[in-house]
């Protein structure tokens, strides 16, 4: 353990997944797949609506366009480190580089979960008043919305580190996970953290609890509005709602699980961890694609464009 004078921690060691060498290797070969998938998926949506002026115009896909972003960047925060980690005996980071991690990681969580909240929003005014829909979610509105997530976010996010770098780190400094985050950080301050860990549940805990309560009854708004109001194009909106209700169910069951109950720590905390920043931003773009007829034409279109660039180039 690196000090500052004998008292300051200067860098933590992560104790990661696992100690083994062989189950360190396969986890490698695992999460680098993982980790490309999730880059290409997620790229491959922002740069399929920003190609396409059709879904550029609409609403749902210039959301989904931020959250794939939100994706690709959210996947880079913590995977890159693990991936490395896995390779060297010496997994330890930084205390500014730890303090990056915690910023990082809930400015764009926060904003993904604030952009979740839009999207339902987005939904519910698309299937409970279509008529209208065009003029309410109008492009202004939008980037309103958009603009007032990733505020949303970075005002989260900046409470969250000033919990952490507050408190006075003297030893240990052993993070049982393979990033750093506020939970297990705080439990290493040589000081009472009573408080601290009341106002992390209070800040990211009660965040995740209330905009889950509220993404679950906007939805149960819109399924009871498809049910006894209309028939024609029931299914399509039906499927939208449940793919959007599955990406809501991987990101924040697992949020709400780690992040609302303070003063303990359970094995288990890892898996939730590795889903929440691996798993999940790797399912998102498969989840909105595979049955979304829209961004499959979108797809196929561009690819025969790229085809059709890299043919008139060799001719």
């Amino acid at each position: 353990m690196k000090k500052e004078n004998d008292s300051k921690v200067t860098e933590f060691v992560l104790l990661g997944l696992s100690s083994s060498l062989e189950l360190q290797l396969f986890l490698f070969l695992i999460f680098l797949l993982f980790y490309i998938a999730t880059v290409l998926g997620n790229l491959l949506i922002v740069v399929t609506v920003r190609a396409d002026t059709h879904l550029l115009q609409s609403p749902m896909y210039y959301f989904l366009g931020h959250l794939s972003f939100i994706d690709l960047c959210l996947s880079c925060v913590t995977v890159p480190k693990m991936l490395g980690d896995f390779l060297q005996e010496d997994k330890t980071i930084s205390f500014s580089g730890c303090l990056a991690q915690i910023y990082f990681l809930h400015f764009l969580g926060a904003t993904e979960m604030f952009l979740l909240t839009a999207m339902a929003y987005d939904r519910y005014v698309a299937i409970c008043n279509p008529l209208h829909y065009l003029t309410v979610m109008n492009r202004q509105l939008c980037f309103q919305m958009v603009f007032a997530c990733w505020c949303g976010g970075f005002v989260h996010s900046i409470t969250q580190v000033t919990l952490v770098i507050q408190l006075p780190f003297c030893g240990p400094d052993k993070l049982d996970n393979f990033y750093c985050d506020v939970p297990q950080v705080i439990k290493l301050a040589c000081t009472d953290t009573y408080v601290v860990e009341v106002l992390m549940v209070s800040n990211s805990g009660l965040l995740s609890l209330v905009c889950f309560l509220v993404l679950l009854f906007s939805y149960a708004v819109i399924l009871v509005t498809l049910r006894t109001r209309f028939r024609q194009g029931q299914s399509r909106a039906l499927s939208t709602c449940a793919s959007h209700l599955t990406v809501v169910s991987l990101i924040f069951v697992p949020c709400v699980f780690i992040y609302l109950r303070p003063f303990c720590s359970f094995s288990v905390d890892k898996v939730f961890s590795v889903f929440y920043t691996v798993i999940t931003p790797m399912l998102n773009p498969l989840i909105y694609t595979l049955r979304n007829t829209d961004m499959k034409t979108a797809m196929k279109k561009l690819r025969k464009k790229h085809v059709t660039s890299c043919y008139h180039v060799k001719e």
